[in-house]
């Protein structure tokens, strides 16, 4: 049996929360490659509460006791964006492998500096863009490839957020506030981003408007109201590498109507995309629909997904796109390549970030980087 790399989470909650929902199912199911053998939180209190809650052996103390364990192999880091730069720092200056939600930092400096560490460090990385291991996006990225569409004209691109809207789960009031780096643009945007540019290629230049319409928000759990201090819309008009137009729109919230459309137009047919499930209309979770029309015909049919494309995670919704990153990065482990999202790409993608917000501030066309 080949190593299995030992795994500590930092920000695994008991009861709720992302790591609870994505990154526990996703490494148990390839509990071949990864073992979870320990968790720090908060507290040791809050550490304990999880480790027994999912088994898990060791509950540390602090952030500080995890990384420097002799038990554990890889850092993952899922607490909010604020803190990832202390956590991540620490695992990297301890020599850890670590894996870091999206967005790697809080804004373009401290993405950068933890970029920079990490080459100096010469460990392991990876970023959570776990969109870009959707098993339906890697199909449009081969039919692409493969020059189904024939060259690409354009893309237009609509997508919602969970959050940003009218109201919004406990745990999201945080993100309402643009100092704390999870906004509608870094996440779903970031995440929107890192998917279109795996199958039509870079940003080149970018137009944007971010635009905040609501000025309150409502916690689902209690109605109390939460000041909105970040935009909950995003208009972008880009242009790609290849010089094809792409057409950005993000709106806060689950609206009525379209909720996730993503088309690519091209000489010889055009792509649809849309979310499978409406309540969950982002790129980076959904099960896509991926539909097709060729030149000469008339409306779109229906695209049936190989399933050589799927890993065994179909029904467990949240978790299998962060599946199909940690089988990226046992990869990457075992044999010295480097297929997995890393600091360097997110640092790219903060870049593309940065230039929408330099473009809304100076109403000026910005080129990236």
């Amino acid at each position: 049996m080949e190593k299995r790399f030992r795994v500590g989470i930092v920000g695994l909650s008991a009861e709720r929360g992302w790591a609870t929902t994505a990154h526990i199912p996703a490494l148990r199911a390839l509990s071949d490659v990864f073992e979870i053998v320990g968790v720090a939180n908060t507290s040791l209190a809050s550490a304990q509460a999880a480790a027994a809650a999912y088994d898990i052996p060791h509950a540390f103390e602090n952030v500080a006791e995890l990384v420097a364990s002799a038990e554990v192999d890889v850092v993952v880091v899922t607490v909010k964006v604020p803190y990832h730069k202390e956590v991540v720092t620490a695992a990297l200056e301890a020599g850890k492998s670590v894996y870091c939600e999206w967005p790697l930092g809080n804004g373009l400096a401290e993405a950068t500096e933890l970029a920079q560490l990490a080459n100096g460090k010469g460990v392991l990385t990876v970023t959570g863009t776990q969109a870009i291991a959707s098993p339906e996006v890697e199909f449009v990225r081969k039919l692409v490839a493969d020059g189904y569409v024939g060259d690409v004209l354009s893309s237009t691109y609509l997508s919602a957020g969970f959050s940003w809207g009218e109201a919004i789960p406990r745990g999201d009031a945080y993100a309402m506030d643009s100092k704390n780096g999870a906004t509608l643009l870094s996440v779903i945007g970031g995440h929107a981003i890192a998917a279109i540019q795996s199958v039509l290629g870079p940003v080149r230049e970018v137009d944007a408007v971010l635009s905040q319409r609501r000025q309150t928000v409502s916690v689902i759990e209690t109605g109390e109201s939460v000041p909105m201090r970040t935009p909950d819309h995003v208009m972008i008009n880009a242009i790609l590498q290849s010089g094809a137009p792409l057409s950005l729109q993000l709106r806060g919230g689950l609206p009525r109507g379209t909720r996730l459309l993503w088309e690519i137009n091209g000489t010889e047919g055009d792509l649809r995309i849309t979310a499978s499930i409406e309540q969950a209309p982002v790129i980076n979770i959904s099960p896509l629909r991926v539909e097709a029309g060729r030149k000469g015909q008339d409306g779109y049919h229906e695209l049936k997904v190989p399933q050589s494309y799927y890993f065994g995670l179909e029904d467990a919704v949240t978790a299998r796109n962060v599946a199909g990153i940690y089988r990226l990065m046992a990869n990457d482990l075992r044999l010295g390549t480097r297929t997995a999202p890393d600091f360097g790409d997110a640092l790219a993608l903060h870049k593309i970030l940065h230039a929408i917000e330099q473009s809304d501030e100076t109403g000026q066309r910005v080129r990236v980087g």
